[in-house]
């Protein structure tokens, strides 16, 4: 995977976190910038206890250039407002910032060049906790092959004292909307109350 420096050899860390959103807008470091209608940085409080990170802009956000507005977004939104975890007090990203073509997942090649953009934005915000949402996240940040289905629910050390815990991707809820016990809803409502309580911890000491 690729360090924190872009091609240029530039250390993306150094710049202010606006500037840093500003040279991802006009970034063509990979294929994904060629249809694009727009970047979809991230939003929200910086610095941020909890980040959430996804797989990709889909349409919605391609058109908006918001993260997670789409259907998806909005179960999202459901599962933070349900836990009293406000869309507001948390950042939401992607590990890529341009929309993959009909919504595919991004290829490894696309998320390692947009990868200093990510590990720049997590400098600056300081999280304590990292939901990855989906296997793209998650075997990019922990370098695993493993599914989502077996390693989500969990928290794992990462860099910087920060702990990384996978969930499912809203958009896999969507097509298994059942609510029923050991579902993939009934788990998210498990993991996400984990989340919760572990951030009262980390903010509680």
């Amino acid at each position: 995977m690729r360090t924190l420096f872009d091609e240029a050899g530039e250390d993306l860390r150094r710049l202010p976190f606006a500037e840093l959103e500003a040279r991802a807008k006009v970034c063509k470091l990979c294929r994904l910038s060629h249809g694009r209608t727009h970047v979809v940085f991230g939003e929200g409080p910086q610095p941020c206890d909890l980040v959430f990170i996804g797989e990709g802009p889909g349409e919605v956000e391609d058109q908006t250039g918001r993260p997670f507005v789409g259907r998806a977004g909005q179960l999202l939104d459901e599962i933070l407002k349900a836990s009293e975890l406000p869309r507001e007090s948390v950042y939401i990203t992607n590990t890529v910032k341009c929309r993959p073509p009909e919504n595919r997942l991004p290829a490894r090649d696309e998320m390692e060049a947009c990868w200093p953009y990510l590990e720049a934005q997590i400098y600056h915000l300081k999280p304590k906790i990292i939901v990855t949402l989906g296997n793209a996240p998650t075997q990019l940040l922990l370098d695993t092959q493993e599914g989502i289905t077996k390693i989500r629910g969990q928290f794992f050390p990462w860099k910087n004292g920060i702990e990384l815990f996978p969930m499912f991707h809203p958009s896999y809820l969507l097509r298994n909307p059942s609510k029923e016990k050991g579902s993939p809803k009934y788990l998210t409502w498990k993991d996400i109350q984990r989340v919760k309580a572990r951030l009262h911890e980390h903010r509680n000491g």
